[in-house]
């Protein structure tokens, strides 16, 4: 194992798991005002209403197809009579329809937060440097679908797979990612740099589950008071939808 694939393939995975951790945890301590998706959808709504949620279901559903394909061995599809076959015909079935809803919804948002004035002044640094890095993940994951699966014959399951099951239970091999196709190791490297940036940018939403809501004490609701300090209501003729004149 020679150096560049060292630090490649096990140093900057683990700089980048412990940057993401400590960073949300920075965050959450010590900006929770600004833990938040700083939504502009009053500045402009109709792009958004299109590009949004092909972005957001787009993306949970590339998200799903990677645990699926990356946390989930070949000898567990194979238990349950999943043949390869069969699973790369999944994969490239709802892979690419996945992918290009992700792509079309990320394009439409960043179409109207470049070209909506009032969008483009309250975009930071920091959402540009992440929508670029979101992108080359994007990109590089579509290639790989192509490459893998209908142009190439690389079984990703057999490499980066057993390569970052492997860092989680210290079970290291980067000789593996050392032997994949440049697509697959770009994609992982921009993934895990995106990673590294995601506290400190606006996808730090994506922790924020109203989890408190079902320990919150009930709202009193009362209807106005028309006693002391209320004002009666004027008098009048009722209509029979229960307007007053």
């Amino acid at each position: 194992m020679n150096t560049i694939d060292l630090v490649l393939w096990v140093i900057a995975p683990y700089t980048c798991i412990a940057v993401f951790a400590v960073g949300h945890y920075w965050r959450y301590r010590y900006d929770q005002f600004g833990w938040t998706t700083l939504s502009s959808q009053l500045r402009e709504s109709r792009l958004l209403r299109w590009g949004s949620p092909l972005f957001h279901f787009g993306i949970l559903a590339v998200i799903g197809g990677h645990v699926v394909g990356l946390f989930i061995p070949k000898s567990w599809t194979a238990a349950v009579g999943i043949t390869d076959e069969m699973y790369h015909v999944g994969a490239v079935g709802m892979g690419l329809v996945a992918g290009v809803a992700t792509v079309t919804g990320l394009v439409l948002l960043i179409i109207r937060r470049r070209l909506v004035g009032p969008v483009f002044r309250v975009t930071s640094r920091m959402d540009k440097a992440m929508y670029l890095a979101l992108g080359l993940v994007i990109l590089t994951g579509m290639i790989n679908t192509v490459h893998g699966n209908i142009i190439g014959h690389y079984d990703y399951r057999d490499g980066v797979a057993v390569w970052m099951r492997g860092l989680f239970v210290f079970d290291l091999h980067p000789e593996l990612m050392a032997k994949a196709p440049l697509s697959f190791q770009a994609h992982t490297v921009a993934a895990y740099l995106l990673f590294a940036l995601w506290p400190f940018t606006r996808l730090v939403h994506v922790f924020s589950a109203p989890v408190a809501y079902l320990w919150r004490p009930y709202l009193p609701y009362r209807s106005r008071d028309t006693g002391f300090g209320g004002r009666r209501e004027r008098r009048g003729w009722e209509r029979i939808d229960g307007s007053t004149r």
